[in-house]
């Protein structure tokens, strides 16, 4: 496919590792700054998660929480950036880092994917703080979120990055338990498409092929990339309906 953006070339030019290349049994913990100089090293393109801090500040974590990968408790977003600067991961010696620092570290070497966290709960603040962040950046970069939401602000902040959206068919996990059917139905069918206008798409893998990408890859020309790939033979099966794959747990060759 030819995509509409210098930019989604790039990004869609090597795998993109879930989280950084990461590996718990290494002590590689995922998001962190370890687990994106492996993907650098290994060549891979990189996925992000970011949340907001009591201070506005954007962080790479995935959680909403402290508790399953820190020594810490309680909500990311009731302490500030300094204070999760010092908060102690289980497994790794690393320390959480700012997007500003992640910025500093990928320097434009590969591609990198964030992906913005939202609690669904309409605070929005936290793209004005990433568009700063990102509009001086030059190396290939795209944002995206399950919150629709998320994606209107961000192109009204002023990113020129493209954006995308996250989907899947059914919203089952615990994170969409305060949505309503209707609004379910909303995002997986993308009727938010008119006010969003995604540059692209990444889809749950279990769930191609679907209607929705279908059509927005096959008669709009979206690139459709998929998450999260496990394995060869689950690369292989969503490989006729993407054109880019986040994975974890194995390495898979260039697209």
């Amino acid at each position: 496919m030819v995509f509409a953006s210098p930019l989604l070339d790039a990004i869609f030019a090597r795998p993109v590792a879930h989280r950084g290349l990461h590996d718990a049994a290494a002590g590689v913990i995922e998001n962190t700054r370890s687990a994106f100089a492996a993907a650098l090293h290994e060549g891979y393109g990189m996925e992000c998660d970011l949340q907001v801090t009591a201070d506005g500040e954007a962080m790479v974590f995935h959680d909403y929480t402290l508790d399953r990968l820190t020594h810490s408790t309680g909500r990311l977003d009731a302490m500030t950036a300094d204070q999760l600067r010092h908060v102690t991961f289980k497994a790794s010696g690393d320390r959480m880092q700012s997007l500003a620092e992640l910025l500093m570290q990928v320097e434009g070497r590969q591609a990198l994917v964030v992906e913005v966290k939202s609690r669904f709960d309409g605070n929005t603040a936290i793209c004005t703080r990433i568009a700063a962040l990102v509009h001086a950046y030059t190396g290939p970069l795209v944002l995206k979120s399950f919150d629709p939401a998320m994606i209107k602000a961000l192109r009204a902040a002023g990113v020129t990055q493209p954006l995308g959206f996250i989907g899947m068919n059914a919203y089952e996990y615990p994170d969409y338990a305060g949505l309503s059917a209707e609004e379910k139905h909303a995002l997986a069918n993308l009727l938010h498409f008119s006010e969003t206008r995604p540059d692209f798409l990444s889809w749950k893998h279990q769930d191609l092929p679907s209607a929705a990408p279908y059509l927005c890859r096959s008669q709009l020309g979206l690139p459709v990339m998929s998450w999260t790939i496990r394995s060869a033979e689950e690369a292989a099966r969503a490989r006729p309906h993407i054109d880019q794959m986040v994975f974890e747990g194995f390495r898979p060759l260039a697209n």
